[in-house]
């Protein structure tokens, strides 16, 4: 049998939790899958492009366990009443290749971003950071709000967001939990004075939401929404006089902010900062960016935290997933097993 946690069961026990409690608990299962980061077989997502927007797969595994996840990004797809992300998972056991853990993964995606996020600014950050610019109400704004609380004492938000709407329901959600939220007129007001901006738009294209004269010394630049071909938020310019990190480079070559920059443009992985291997923010007044487009691998770590967390519990159940023959090898006298059922 294999295991299943499904939209219902993974939003009540995101519930019972708390995200706030689950994305720490994600923090840490990801810190430590990055501290193993060179056990893993890693390669780019395989993506299928399309006008409307793109369907990936994204795999990774160690020498116990396989991983996938299924993710689809449509920009178009709120005005036809749709979301931008959806997403599945699996794992599975390498040693006989049975999927072992099948997972919804739209709201653990959410939750993973935010994590990861957090995890990198606890290492990159200035210390003291106090207050953040969100440029982006979407789906991902309030994750981030809640990671970077729980990660740095982040209560201070600065937002702004071309969607009033969109504004409204951050604040709607946001405000009850205790943030102390400014709305901002531009990006340029949202942005002045903070210590940290994260950059969440949906739209496929190479944007500047932010250009070099609004970058202070001294910021973090969280860089979430960029992560297809194509698609950019930061003002190249930005890039070339910034420490820049990412999760895994042959990918965000291809899909992050460093698309726009010459195939050479040096980047530090985030493994090797977490490890100790290679230097993270060297001064108070270095702008720090973390081109962050998503890796298998974070993913891994978000299913391997869900699949342990609700063992046991009324939150996981048990589907029948693979044919399980008698004689492994009469798959066709397993299906006739099923005749007198029919007559």
């Amino acid at each position: 049998m294999t295991r299943f946690v499904d939209v219902r069961n993974m939003a009540r026990w995101v519930a019972s939790r708390g995200p706030e409690s689950v994305i720490a608990g994600l923090v840490d299962y990801l810190e430590a899958d990055f501290l193993r980061w060179e056990s893993f077989d890693k390669s780019p997502r395989v993506a299928s492009h399309t006008p409307f927007g793109v369907i990936e797969l994204m795999p990774t595994s160690d020498d116990e366990t396989y991983g996938f996840k299924y993710v689809n990004g449509h920009p178009s797809n709120p005005a036809r009443g749709f979301q931008t992300v959806t997403a599945f998972g699996v794992l599975a056991d390498v040693s006989n290749g049975y999927p072992t853990f099948l997972t919804e993964m739209t709201i653990l995606t959410a939750l993973r971003t935010a994590a990861t996020s957090a995890l990198a600014a606890r290492a990159l950050a200035r210390p003291g950071a106090r207050r953040m610019a969100l440029i982006g109400a979407g789906s991902q704004a309030e994750f981030q709000a809640l990671a970077f609380r729980g990660a740095l004492d982040i209560r201070e938000l600065s937002l702004w967001d071309t969607d009033p709407v969109a504004i409204e329901k951050v604040v709607r959600n946001l405000a009850p939990l205790g943030f102390e939220i400014t709305v901002a007129s531009s990006a340029a007001e949202a942005v002045a004075g903070a210590d940290i901006v994260t950059t969440c738009t949906a739209d496929k294209a190479r944007a500047t939401i932010l250009t070099d004269a609004l970058v202070e010394p001294g910021m973090h630049l969280n860089a979430i929404g960029g992560d297809c071909p194509g698609k950019t938020e930061l003002d190249p310019a930005i890039l070339r006089r910034s420490a820049v990190f990412v999760e895994f480079t042959p990918q965000t070559r291809i899909e992050g902010e460093i698309q726009q920059l010459p195939a050479d443009f040096p980047v530090t992985e985030l493994w090797q900062v977490l490890t100790g291997s290679a230097p993270g923010r060297t001064s108070p007044q270095e702008v720090t960016v973390f081109d962050s487009v998503g890796f298998a691998v974070e993913d891994f770590s978000a299913m391997r935290f869900v699949r342990d967390a609700v063992e046991g519990s009324r939150f996981v159940e048990d589907i029948d997933l693979v044919a399980n023959p008698d004689d492994p090898k009469d798959l066709f006298g397993f299906v006739g097993s099923f005749a007198p059922i029919l007559t």
